[in-house]
């Protein structure tokens, strides 16, 4: 196995292989039929071949020569046109068994033209098939007239190999289409599962961004008639969290509507800028512009994770510091990252009076919200849970490792 590894890896060789593999299925299909046509003339191969006839063998002449061709050439076509191929050289091995020429190496273009037909006749599959049988079981007819010596189990084992080599060009057709198939249902559930992300992702920048403007709207129109000298500070938080929203639904629209390079591309020039947990305080200090008093702590060394697992928990800080603008306003928060070797830990606590009700049923939420961050989290092997504390108040805790099994790729908004 190494040699041939070593080999195929070979640049000379790597640089051949790939040129071939350009080539369309015409030319491929030439070289083999000229190759076989040459091999046809090698004096060692010339009495390999397939023969049933048996019948006193003819002196070569034109006629033989130009049956031989017709057994080689016309396999150029043998993908083009495999009905039209394998109609030529079946009858040109037909009358060169009756007119008893000796055996040929040509007679290996049968074989190739069934199996062709097999693996990309499209059109008219059983009625090819039908054809072929009704005509060879003729040629043993003819044959049989002709003083052939074969009798009926010869005919039938030769048949049945042909039949045999036919097969395995459909069954090799059968797995083609399956794969194909295989193929086209999993880049339709890639492109169900990319929509789904784009959705979350979707639901995260518009539900936060706008919950803060609201809240900021509220307290700077409040202040206008208490403090109008501060009225300011909240207008320009408004218009802070405004530029932030436009900036992330400009890139989103801008990855739904590149593919490849151009995702690529796009993605160069933004920088490569995503949320992740270095951006966490920018999140508090949005919430705290927003009047919510929220207290940010780290614990152990931050290290170097994956894309989705940074956005995993940005996300996850972002939706709890939502709800808590939305259903908690000025109740003090506290969000605590925990950073571990295998894992990471958030934890966003927000108090309440005891007994009060629960901002969000998470799994009533229809996919979004913290559901459709539950969600996110179980494919990155993490955990999530959320509901009312005992003392009060709401808690959302989430523990994601830092090297995920099954990684995903959610589209990756950017924040200025």
């Amino acid at each position: 196995m190494t040699a041939p590894r070593t080999l195929r890896n070979h640049p000379f060789l790597r640089a051949a292989l790939d040129r071939w593999q350009e080539r369309d299925a015409l030319f491929k299909d030439g070289v083999l039929a000229l190759t076989l046509t040459a091999l046809t003339f090698v004096p060692t191969l010339s009495g390999v071949g397939a023969q049933i006839g048996d019948l006193p063998e003819r002196p070569p002449d034109a006629l033989g020569a130009a049956l031989v061709l017709a057994q080689t050439l016309p396999l150029a076509a043998r993908r083009r046109a495999p009905a039209a191929c394998l109609a030529v050289v079946a009858g040109a091995f037909a009358a060169h068994q009756a007119l008893g020429y000796a055996t040929t190496f040509a007679s290996v273009g049968l074989y190739l033209a069934l199996y062709s037909a097999g693996a990309h006749q499209v059109r008219f599959r059983r009625g090819l098939a039908a054809v072929t049988g009704v005509g060879y079981a003729a040629l043993a007819v003819v044959l049989d007239r002709l003083g052939s010596p074969q009798d009926v189990p010869d005919y039938l084992a030769f048949g049945l190999i042909l039949a045999a080599v036919r097969q395995v060009g459909s069954t090799v057709r059968g797995r083609r289409t399956e794969e194909a198939e295989r193929r086209r249902l999993a880049a339709e559930a890639a492109t169900a599962a990319e929509r789904a992300r784009i959705a979350r992702e979707l639901h995260d920048v518009v539900t936060h961004h706008v919950t803060a403007m609201v809240v900021q709207a509220d307290a700077a129109q409040f202040l206008l008639t208490s403090a109008p000298e501060r009225a300011g500070e909240g207008l320009a938080a408004v218009s802070d969290t405004g530029r932030r929203a436009l900036t992330e639904l400009r890139y989103l629209l801008g990855v739904l509507e590149a593919t490849g390079e151009a995702a690529s591309a796009d993605l160069e020039r933004t920088g490569g800028r995503s949320p992740a947990l270095g951006r966490v305080g920018d999140l508090v200090e949005q919430a705290r512009s927003s009047g919510q008093p929220v207290e940010f702590a780290e614990h152990g060394e931050r290290r170097q994770r994956s894309v989705d697992v940074e956005l995993a928990a940005y996300r996850v800080v972002q939706e709890a510091l939502t709800n808590a603008l939305k259903y908690a306003a000025g109740q003090s928060t506290r969000v605590v990252l925990r950073h571990g070797g295998e894992h990471i830990g958030i934890e966003v606590t927000t108090d309440g009076p005891a007994g009060a009700q629960a901002p969000r049923r998470p799994d009533l939420a229809g996919g979004r919200g913290l559901a459709g961050l539950r969600a996110r989290v179980r494919m990155l092997d993490g955990e999530l849970e959320a509901g009312p504390r005992p003392e009060g108040g709401f808690e959302v805790r989430a523990t994601i490792p830092s090297q995920p099994v099954q990684p995903v790729q959610p589209v990756q908004p950017v924040q200025e």
